[in-house]
C-alpha cells in the first residue's frame, strides 16, 4: 500500500536526509496500563496492526475503535546503516495524545506530555546498526481535568459541539540524520521598514552558520556568523527586493541555512502586525479580519487529515465563501496545514485545546503551560499567524471561576516569547490581560443582533455582553470571534442535529439571516473582524456552510459576495 501522508511533515525545517515511519506499525489496547508490568516495551508480536499516523477512533487506520482507550501500544522495526550512526538520529513525533514514554530496542529513550504539541529525541545511542525496534507507550484520559482535550467528547457518545476522541499518535512519525554539529532551532523577525530578516539560532556543536535568502530563484541577501563558544547566535540580513507577504498573496521567500554539514531548507515571509486605536494593522494596513472557525476535524481521520490535498481544500473552500482566515479552534493545527496557510495568504489565530482543562486550579498550569509553549516555539515563524490564543471559552468550571494569575501568567510567557503578535487571552470568556478583546454572540435575530453593537460604534462600549472586569479592559482593538452558528441539516438525516438557535425554513430564511448578522459587524466603524461558526459541519453539529463532506450547502459565491465587501474600519 501507498504511504499515508508522505510529505515532509515541518517544511520550515527540511532537511534531506529524513525517513517517514508512516504505514503499518503493530499496535495493542493496554486497557488496565499494565504493559509496562508486563514488560510490552520488550515486545514485537502485538496482535493487530494500525496504520499510522491515523489515531485507532479514525476509520483509516483500520481500527475504528469508538470508546474510551487508557493506553495503547505502537511498536516497529526500522533499519539503521552504520553511515546513518555516524552523526545523531533525531526521532520526532508530530503529535501524540496524551503522555507518551518512546522505547528503542527495549530502552526508554524519552517520554512528553501534552497531545498537541509536536516533540523529538535523540535516539542515537540506543540505536544498532541493522534492525532496530521502535515502540510507543501512550497514555490518554480524555476526562482528566489535569488535561487539555479540546472538542473531544467527555462522554462516550458525541453529543453537541463535542466530537469523537483522538489517542495515541495523530500526526506524522519521522527519523531525521544529521551531522555531529547541526541546526537545533531557528526563529525568523522580519522588518519590513528596513527590510530585514533577522535569524536567531540555536544550534548543537560549533561552526559557521550560513543563510541564503531568494525570491523565486532570484537571490536576495546572505550572511553568515561564526558559533565557537555558544550553542545560539543572531544573523541579520539586508533583503535587496521587499516583496510583502499579505493577506490573499502568501508572497514567501526561500531560505537555505547551513552550519558545516548541516543544511536545512526553510522559508519566510516579510509581513508585520500591531494595533492602532480599534484598528488591526498587517503591514501598517487596516485590514479588516473575515475569519470563520475550522475545527480541523475529519469523517475518515478525525484529528488527521487523510491528504495533503485534504488540508489544501479547506483552506480553498474557506476563501470560495469570501473569508480571510480562521480562527484555528480548540486545537494545535499540524505544520503542514500552516505551511499552506503561508503559502495561500491566509491569516489564522493559534489557539490550544484548553476545553477539559480546570482552570480554576492553578495547578492545571503544569500541563497547560509546557505544551502551550511548546506550539509557540514550533509555530513562531509562520506568517500566517497573527495573534495567539491560549484559551477559549473558560467559563465557570462546577460553578469555580478559573484562576486569574494562571490565565495571567498564560499571557505573560505568551508575550514574553513572542513580542511580535497581540494575544487574546481568553476567548468569548473573562477576560484577564490581554491586547485585544472580543465576545461571543449568537443571537439569530439580525435586528437584535444590530442593537447589541449599536453602541459600540459610538463609545467603544459593548455593555450587554460585557462580563465581570471586561468595562476595565474596553478600549482594545475589538471582533466578535463567534457569532452566527446559523442550524441548516441540509440533508434532514442526522439524528440529534445540534447548532444555534432556531434554525431557518427556508435556504432564502438562511441567506438572508447571514447577511443581515454579517452587515452589522463588517459596517460597524469599531470593529476590526468578525470569525463565523463554522467553515462545515461536525459530526451531529450543523451549523457550516458546508457539510462535513466538505460538500457546499449553498452556492458559494453568495457568501463570497457577502463577505467580501469593504468594512467600514478597513483602508
Amino acid at each position: 500500500m501507498a504511504m499515508p501522508r508522505p510529505e515532509h511533515p515541518f517544511p520550515q525545517m527540511e532537511r534531506a536526509n529524513w525517513q517517514n515511519l508512516n504505514g503499518e506499525w503493530n499496535f495493542a489496547f493496554d486497557f488496565g496500563k499494565s504493559g509496562v508490568d508486563r514488560k510490552w516495551y520488550e515486545r514485537t508480536d502485538f496482535e493487530q496492526k494500525i496504520i499510522v499516523p491515523f489515531c485507532p477512533e479514525s476509520e483509516l487506520s483500520g481500527i475504528g475503535y469508538k470508546d474510551y482507550m487508557n493506553a495503547v501500544w505502537y511498536q516497529k522495526n526500522v533499519e539503521i546503516t552504520e553511515e546513518q550512526l555516524n552523526g545523531h538520529v533525531i526521532l520526532h513525533f508530530g503529535a501524540v495524545d496524551f503522555e507518551s514514554h518512546v522505547y528503542v530496542n527495549g530502552k526508554e529513550v524519552g517520554m512528553h506530555k501534552g497531545g498537541y504539541s509536536s516533540f523529538a529525541f535523540d535516539i542515537t545511542d540506543a540505536l544498532n546498526p541493522g534492525t532496530n525496534s521502535l515502540t510507543v507507550y501512550a497514555i490518554d484520559d480524555s476526562r482528566d481535568t489535569m488535561q487539555p482535550r479540546g472538542k473531544q467528547s467527555q462522554r462516550y457518545e458525541s453529543w453537541g459541539c463535542v466530537y469523537t476522541r483522538t489517542t495515541g499518535i495523530w500526526q506524522t512519525v519521522w527519523l531525521e540524520f544529521v551531522p555531529k554539529a547541526y541546526i537545533k532551532n531557528v526563529r525568523y523577525f522580519t522588518d519590513i521598514d528596513n527590510q530585514t530578516l533577522t535569524i536567531e539560532a540555536k544550534v548543537v556543536g560549533t561552526g559557521t552558520l550560513a543563510a541564503k535568502a531568494s525570491y523565486e530563484g532570484k537571490e536576495c541577501g546572505c550572511g553568515q556568523v561564526k558559533i565557537l563558544s555558544a550553542d545560539s547566535a543572531c544573523l541579520t540580513i539586508a533583503l535587496s527586493e521587499l516583496h510583502l507577504w499579505e493577506v490573499g498573496v502568501g508572497n514567501l521567500y526561500d531560505l537555505e541555512l547551513s552550519f558545516g554539514e548541516d543544511v536545512v531548507k526553510s522559508y519566510f515571509g516579510m509581513r508585520s502586525v500591531r494595533l492602532d486605536g480599534y484598528k488591526y494593522l498587517i503591514n501598517n494596513k487596516s485590514v479588516f479580519q473575515r475569519l470563520v472557525l475550522d475545527q480541523g476535524f475529519y469523517p475518515d481521520g478525525i484529528y488527521t487529515a487523510a491528504s495533503d490535498e485534504a488540508l489544501i481544500n479547506d483552506i480553498k473552500i474557506s476563501q470560495a465563501v469570501g473569508f480571510n482566515g480562521a480562527r484555528l479552534h480548540e486545537k494545535i493545527f499540524e505544520p503542514r496545514f500552516l505551511y499552506h496557510c503561508d503559502r495561500l495568504g491566509y491569516i489564522v489565530w493559534g489557539e490550544h485545546a484548553n476545553w477539559g482543562c480546570d482552570f480554576s486550579f492553578a495547578d492545571r498550569l503544569k500541563t497547560f503551560l509546557p505544551e502551550w509553549m511548546e506550539a509557540v516555539e514550533r509555530d513562531f515563524n509562520h506568517p500566517s499567524i497573527i495573534g495567539w490564543c491560549p484559551v477559549n471559552e473558560s467559563w465557570k468550571y462546577n460553578g469555580r471561576m478559573h484562576d486569574e494569575d494562571l490565565i495571567r501568567i498564560i499571557y505573560q510567557m505568551t508575550k514574553q516569547y513572542d513580542p511580535t503578535r497581540p494575544c487574546l487571552d481568553v476567548s468569548g470568556g473573562y477576560h484577564v490581560v490581554t491586547d485585544v478583546y472580543d465576545a461571543h454572540d449568537y443571537t439569530q435575530d439580525p435586528a437584535e443582533f444590530a442593537a447589541h453593537f449599536a453602541e459600540f460604534g459610538t463609545t467603544g462600549v459593548i455593555s450587554h455582553l460585557t462580563l465581570p472586569g471586561d468595562k476595565q479592559i474596553m478600549g482594545l482593538p475589538t471582533f466578535i470571534s463567534e457569532y452566527g452558528g446559523i442550524k441548516w441539516d441540509v440533508d434532514q438525516t442526522i439524528a440529534d442535529s445540534w447548532g444555534y438557535g432556531n434554525g431557518p425554513k427556508t435556504e432564502e430564511e438562511f441567506i438572508e439571516r447571514y447577511r443581515g448578522l454579517t452587515d452589522v459587524l463588517l459596517d460597524n466603524p469599531n470593529m476590526f473582524g468578525f470569525c463565523y461558526t463554522q467553515l462545515y459541519d461536525v459530526e451531529q453539529e450543523v451549523n457550516g456552510l458546508y457539510t462535513y463532506g466538505r460538500k457546499a450547502k449553498f452556492d458559494p459565491a453568495i457568501f463570497h459576495a457577502i463577505n467580501a465587501r469593504k468594512a467600514a474600519i478597513e483602508d
